[in-house]
Order: C-alpha cells, then sequence, then structure tokens
C-alpha cells in the first residue's frame, strides 16, 4: 500500500490547551528555559550533513554570528542542564556544544543539539521543536503505557525531548536483518507483533521504519532485540485505523514477511494478547494519571472532525462496541480504547479464576 493512500495531508501543529499546560505543569513537564525554538531560528546560514557513506541526511548544520553565538551556546548548555542534570551552571565549564542540527523534513521541522563532555569526550542529543499538542499526548502516552520512560519539557511554544538510542528501522531492516541467526529474526517477529499491538492501542500513528529504532540489548550469551517508538507527531490524528498499524506500511514489509514466516497464527495470538494485558495493567496502575491526560484531551481539538468520524466508526468495525459511535473528538476515542482494553482485560481475567482455568494463590 502506498504513502499516499495510506495518509491524508500534512497534518497540522495544534497549540497546548490550558488544560494540558495544567497537566504538564502538574507532573513537572513544564519548566521554565531560556531559549525558544524560534531562536534557533535566526541562523546565518548552513551545511549539507552527510553520512559515512556520502548520503544527505536530510539535516542541515546550522551557525550563527559570533554575536549570537555565545549566548545560543550558554542557553542550550542551560537546557541541557535541566533536562539531564540539576539544572544549575556549576557543569556548564565541562560542557560543550558540539553542533546544532535544523531538519526541514516531515512535520516538527526539529532542532537537534549535540552536547560534549570536554573531559571525556562523551557526548548527548537532545531536540528543540515547536510544541504540538498531539505530539505531546503521544509522548506522555509512551511514557505511561510502554515499556520505557521518557523526558521532556515543555515551555511557551517549545518542546525539549531526550534523544532515544537505537538503530533506526530502515538501516537496521537493510543492513542487520540479513545476518540475524534463526534466532534472532523470531525474536525480532515477536517484537515487531507486540510493538504493533502497542502502537494501535495507543492510537499512534505513522510508524513506518525510519519512525522507530530497534535496541539490541545483550542477556547472558545471546543478544535480543527491542523496538521503540521516536516520532509522536501523529497521535490521534489520522481518520485510517490502518495507519496506526505499523505492519501496513510499505516501508515494514520486511518486517511483515518476518512475522509470517517465523511465528504461527497462534503465537501472534498469544503475543498480541500479552501486550494488552501489559497495557491494560499500566492503565490500571496510572489510573489518575491516565484520567487526567484523557480529561485533556477529551476537551482539546487534535485532529479534523472528518478525521474523528471515519476512525470512530473502523474502530466500531473492528471491536462491535456501540459507544464509538458516539464520540465527538479523538480524546473520547482514545478514552473508549484503552476503556476497552482495560474492561477485556479484567473480565478475561475474572472469568478465568470463576471457571477454575487458573489458580489464585
Amino acid at each position: 500500500m502506498t504513502q499516499q493512500k495510506l495518509m491524508s495531508k500534512k497534518k497540522p501543529s495544534f497549540p497546548v490547551s490550558k488544560k494540558l499546560e495544567t497537566f504538564l505543569d502538574q507532573y513537572n513537564r513544564k519548566t521554565e528555559i531560556p531559549i525558544l525554538y524560534d531562536d534557533l531560528l535566526r541562523f546565518a546560514g548552513s551545511v549539507v550533513v552527510y553520512d559515512d557513506e556520502g548520503n544527505d541526511t536530510l539535516w542541515v548544520r546550522v551557525y550563527y554570528t559570533d554575536a549570537e553565538r555565545n549566548e545560543i551556546d550558554l542557553n542550550l548548555k542551560k537546557v541541557y542542564s535541566i533536562l539531564h542534570s540539576d539544572g544549575t551552571g556549576r557543569i556548564f565549564q565541562y560542557l560543550n556544544v558540539d553542533a546544532v542540527d535544523y531538519c526541514t523534513f516531515g512535520n516538527s521541522k526539529p532542532f537537534r543539539i549535540r552536547i560534549r563532555n570536554i573531559l571525556n569526550d562523551n557526548f548527548i542529543y537532545f531536540y528543540v521543536k515547536k510544541a504540538d499538542a498531539s505530539r505531546i499526548y503521544g509522548l506522555e502516552l509512551e511514557h505511561m503505557l510502554s515499556p520505557y520512560n521518557l523526558n521532556y519539557l515543555v515551555y511557551k511554544d517549545t518542546l525539549i525531548e531526550e534523544h532515544i538510542s537505537g538503530i533506526p528501522g530502515d538501516i537496521f531492516i537493510k543492513k542487520m536483518l540479513p545476518n540475524c541467526t534463526d534466532t534472532q529474526k523470531s525474536q525480532l517477529a515477536k517484537e515487531f507483533v507486540k510493538f504493533n499491538e502497542r502502537c494501535t492501542i495507543q492510537l499512534l500513528g505513522d510508524m513506518r521504519s525510519y519512525n522507530y529504532v530497534i535496541i539490541p540489548i545483550h542477556d547472558f550469551d545471546h543478544v535480543v532485540f527491542r523496538i521503540r517508538a521516536i516520532d509522536f507527531d501523529q497521535q490521534c490524528y489520522e481518520g485510517k485505523l490502518k495507519v496506526y498499524r505499523p505492519q501496513f506500511f510499505k516501508e515494514n514489509q520486511k518486517m511483515v514477511a518476518l512475522v509470517q514466516s517465523r511465528l504461527l497464527d497462534d503465537s501472534v495470538e498469544q503475543y498480541k494478547v500479552e501486550e494488552r494485558s501489559i497495557i491494560a495493567k499500566r492503565i490500571i496502575s496510572a489510573n489518575k494519571r491516565i484520567k487526567r491526560l484523557i480529561n485533556s484531551a477529551k476537551v482539546d481539538k487534535i485532529s479534523s472532525p472528518e478525521n474523528v468520524e471515519q476512525l470512530k466508526m473502523e474502530i466500531f468495525a473492528f471491536t462491535k462496541d456501540v459507544k464509538f459511535k458516539k464520540c465527538r473528538n479523538m480524546g473520547q476515542i482514545l478514552n473508549l480504547t484503552l476503556d476497552f482494553v482495560r474492561r477485556n482485560y479484567e473480565n478475561v481475567s475474572m472469568r478465568q479464576i470463576i471457571d477454575k482455568k487458573i489458580k489464585v494463590r
């Protein structure tokens, strides 16, 4: 299926509402920072950034006049300290801003900042982006419902995101997947099934291979892989349910083929149930925080009426739950989706106990 058929026109950016801002403040996501996204746009020029093989990365390295460079470097060090340390300036003398890169590809047009410790040459990245309400909902849902924690800050119209380390999915599929062992391929297939299920439940769209990373983890005498989303721009926006299912993107065809060749249908269903169950447990354990986030989303505008109408009907056709037909916005659809997962988990678990299919100790 082609990208044009699956995705609609370019997604707009949505402002942060007062209610979402209150939520961010309540959970220490809203923090005053000394530099805003628009400040970084005042660069004097740029050069193209190429990868090790000489390919255009679609990033450009920007530079500033001497009059502005010192101030920008200092403020970026302050942002690093707020994001990763105690916010004080005592570490500034050990930090250097190696690069400020700008990407015109995609919706968010981010700046990528590289900070290096001059004592040992260790470096770390973070991103400066325009604050977008739907992206923030995606970050927060990923933080609560996935196996991974996310560190980000919001101030006025600026979003600061930590870098998520890993091998970009498209590069991994092209260069590393062919060399994986049979055991590793089977484990990757399992992870893709779980990742696919997680994205669908969270209504996180556009997980093409370059919007997630694959992380190799050494476990005793073998390597296992984890798949992690890195782009949250398409949270609760599109009207097509398939957009929220990575299996339908042509860029993921090799991963889908891996699942088909390595896993039996019963195994696929088992891994889906496992992922739904663990997400249901996270929904229950983070109940109060999720409710507050959803209450904000239910009164927020993060999509178009046409997309809302299409998605609620497609999910209704998929779940047969008539409650979806009454939804008026994406927040309500998201609320019912998470509630559907939680209720089914609780009902199935209780029924197993009643029927004595599992033992309670």
